[in-house]
């Protein structure tokens, strides 16, 4: 299988599975990832999914080279979730943690960008080399990078199509956290079962706040967030609030 899932109560960890070609995107792989990612969408069971790469050296390394070379470059361009593993990923309505565990290039890159929440292995490297070989990005980079690290360090890493290490990409604000390359799935899955413990329908509502938010100019996402703010609210009575505000102080009181 390119695209292997495991399941652990209402956790399910994606992994890309070609190794051997540092989990690169091929047709058949990116097909996979699509039934997979659609398949969790429409799983009850399911409220978090982690994404990864299987071995050490790649999450993915973007679009197969092999294949590009018979096929051309239509894959950059293409829309449909079976052949846009970025389409693929954004069709689940779960949160989804990237665990990069290697590197992550080019389409790669864009992969990890599709990802809700980043967190990285030391062993984690960025490059975006797009203008280096040749072609323009297609899956989103050019425009989600400089929204998330700013304008001119997404220019010096796109201009240039040097690596950037993962401790950088946190400082950056690129990835949330860097943990020792053992602790990876582990770290990936304790932030997924916290994400698990809160009813989903309100976890997938705001997480689709906070995407079509981001997308509109400042004004607008105000303006959307007050429309579905009051919508929401109107429907949920003050005794339900209080009593899970309660269970989230006794819950701050065990973590501290």
């Amino acid at each position: 299988m390119l695209v292997t899932v495991e399941r652990d109560g209402p956790i399910a960890v994606v992994t890309l599975n070609r190794p051997e070609a540092m989990n690169a995107l091929s047709r058949g792989l990116r097909a996979e990832l699509a039934t997979v990612m659609r398949a969790l969408d429409g799983d009850d069971g399911v409220r978090a999914v982690v994404l990864t790469g299987a071995g050490t050296r790649a999450f993915t390394a973007g679009l197969d080279l092999k294949e590009l070379g018979v096929d051309g470059l239509g894959a950059a361009n293409a829309t449909e979730a079976e052949a846009n593993p970025v389409k693929a990923i954004e069709q689940c309505r779960k949160p989804v943690i990237g665990a990069i565990n290697g590197v992550a290039i080019t389409g790669g890159f864009e992969v990890a960008l599709a990802c809700d929440i980043l967190i990285a292995s030391e062993n984690a490297r960025f490059a975006d080399t797009h203008a280096r070989v040749g072609i323009m990005p297609g899956w989103g980079l050019s425009q989600k990078l400089s929204r998330m690290i700013g304008i001119s360090r997404a220019k010096e890493l796109s201009l240039t199509g040097n690596f950037l290490d993962a401790q950088t990409a946190c400082a950056w604000g690129l990835v949330n956290r860097v943990v020792p390359a053992d602790e990876l799935l582990p770290a990936a899955r304790a932030l997924a079962t916290d994400i698990a413990s809160i009813d989903p329908d309100k976890v997938q509502t705001y997480k689709r706040l906070i995407d079509d938010g981001y997308a509109l100019p400042f004004g607008e996402a105000m303006a959307l967030e007050q429309r579905e703010s009051t919508a929401a609210n109107s429907r949920v009575s003050g005794a339900e609030v209080e009593a899970r505000r309660r269970a989230v102080m006794e819950r701050g009181r065990s973590q501290a």
